[in-house]
């Protein structure tokens, strides 16, 4: 049965086979001798993305003793993409994705008018808005669902869809559907998923990674 490490982009975490394009983590939160998770789904506000092939090439027990000491070491956990991801309240990381950082933390200096923002006060920023870590989900009518950045998701009814060219389109462990048609409208009520910090850095010029799904059809 596959490891309970895959994230949708609410934040929460589920056991699929699906795979996706990148790795993460939000500290320790598994128990290496069972390899399941832990009660608490964060232990660090730093919940970041990284890339699946380390950047020294380090070999890793997913769920494992991966610490120097012999301990758990950080958690795995997996993304579709990092559109995904974002939504789900991680941002790049500074190690192993640091261009990527760079950007992101440029994008959200410009978004908000400040000097280029460290990684603690992002992550501050952030952790107020993710909706695993309680924050409340943000109503959004059509209109401002129509004005979204690309890489933006929001949810209709239970439903994550992503904002690519104007268009909708739904997600899933998997990958993304046909985009909803635009003269359907809204057909339930929708809130925002992506943290708003996110949503700004993306409108002041981030692109995130996407799935080959979402390539338009």
């Amino acid at each position: 049965m596959p490891l309970q490490n895959r994230v949708d982009p609410f934040g929460e975490i589920h056991s699929t086979a699906a795979r996706g394009l990148f790795t993460g983590n939000r500290g320790i939160i598994h128990d290496a001798a069972t390899k399941t998770l832990r009660k608490r789904r964060w232990t660090s506000k730093a919940w970041i993305i990284c890339d699946l092939v380390h950047p020294r090439g380090t070999a890793r027990e997913v769920f494992g003793r991966n610490a120097p000491s012999g301990g758990a070491g950080w958690t795995e956990l997996f993304f579709l993409d990092e559109v995904t991801a974002l939504a789900a309240g991680h941002r790049p990381c500074f190690y192993c994705r640091r261009e990527a950082a760079r950007r992101y933390a440029a994008a959200m200096a410009h978004a908000f008018s400040v000097s280029p923002a460290k990684a603690t006060e992002i992550d501050a920023r952030l952790h107020g808005e993710r909706l695993a870590a309680g924050a409340k989900p943000r109503p959004i009518s059509e209109s401002e669902a129509g004005n979204l950045p690309d890489g933006a998701m929001v949810a209709i009814g239970p439903r994550p869809f992503a904002t690519r060219g104007g268009r909708l389109l739904p997600w899933s462990f998997d990958g993304y559907g046909a985009p909803l048609s635009h003269s359907r409208g809204l057909p339930a009520p929708a809130f925002l998923i992506t943290p708003p910090a996110t949503v700004a850095a993306l409108k002041a010029g981030y692109r995130p990674v996407w799935h080959p799904s979402a390539s338009p059809r």
